[in-house]
C-alpha cells in the first residue's frame, strides 16, 4: 500500500487535487494493528499534520467478521471523538489493495509481464478460474495477481504496485474504496483555480 499511495500521489493532478506534502507511515503491526488501533496510532501525530487517512486491508485485518462498511464508520467515529475530530478518515479497502490494480489499461498487463503474450493477462485469468469474464475484476485480487505475475514470471515486488498506480489512469476506476479515498483527498486539497486577469 506504501508504495501504490506513493505512485497515486505523484499525480495529483490525477486525483484532482493540489500537490501536497505528505508522509506515507507504516505501522509496524501492519493491518491488524491499523483495524484496532489506527486512531490511538495516528493521534501520535495530530499536532505535526493537517489531515490523516488511515488505510488498510479489510481481508488480513483481524476484523473481517465486522463489515467494511460498518469497521469505517466506526473508526471514523473514533477519530470525530479523537483530537483529529474531522481532519481524519479511515479507508478500509475491500477485500484489499489489489482491487485497485484491476483496471484495463494494458499498463497493468505490461507492468505484470503480459505485454504481447497470447492468450492476454485477463484472457488467461479466465481460462484459470481466476475471473468469470474479461471486463470482470477477480473475487481474490491478490491471488489472482500472484498468480498472473507467477506465469509470467515477473517477481512480486512492491515497486510494481507503485508502478501501476504512476501510470495507469484513474478516470474510470470505479472500487468504492478509491472513491471514498479521491474524494477525501479532493475535499483536503482542491486544486488551486488559476488567477484570471481581466
Amino acid at each position: 500500500m506504501e508504495h501504490a499511495l506513493r505512485g497515486l500521489l505523484k499525480r495529483p493532478e490525477a486525483i484532482g487535487i493540489r500537490p501536497i506534502e505528505k508522509d506515507i507511515l507504516v505501522h509496524p503491526e501492519h493491518d491488524p494493528a491499523c483495524a484496532r488501533h489506527g486512531v490511538r496510532f495516528l493521534n501520535m501525530f495530530s499536532e505535526q499534520y493537517r489531515h490523516a487517512l488511515l488505510m488498510f486491508d479489510h481481508e488480513g485485518s483481524g476484523r473481517e467478521s465486522v463489515a467494511p462498511a460498518e469497521l469505517q464508520e466506526d473508526l471514523n467515529a473514533e477519530f470525530a471523538r479523537s483530537v483529529w475530530d474531522d481532519r481524519a478518515k479511515a479507508i478500509v479497502l475491500l477485500p484489499e489493495l489489489e482491487a485497485w490494480v484491476w483496471s484495463d489499461s494494458p499498463k497493468v498487463d505490461e507492468v505484470a509481464g503480459w505485454r504481447n503474450r497470447s492468450p492476454g493477462m485477463r484472457s488467461w485469468l479466465v481460462e484459470e478460474g481466476w475471473m468469470e469474464t474479461e471486463n470482470a475484476k477477480p473475487d481474490r485480487p491478490k491471488e489472482a495477481f500472484g498468480a498472473a505475475l507467477k506465469e509470467a514470471n515477473v517477481p512480486r515486488s512492491a515497486s510494481l504496485y507503485e508502478q501501476i498506480a504512476s501510470q495507469v489512469s484513474l478516470r474510470r476506476c470505479q472500487d468504492a474504496s478509491f472513491l471514498r479515498f479521491r474524494a477525501a483527498l479532493q475535499a483536503w486539497f482542491p486544486r488551486v483555480s488559476p488567477v484570471s486577469r481581466n
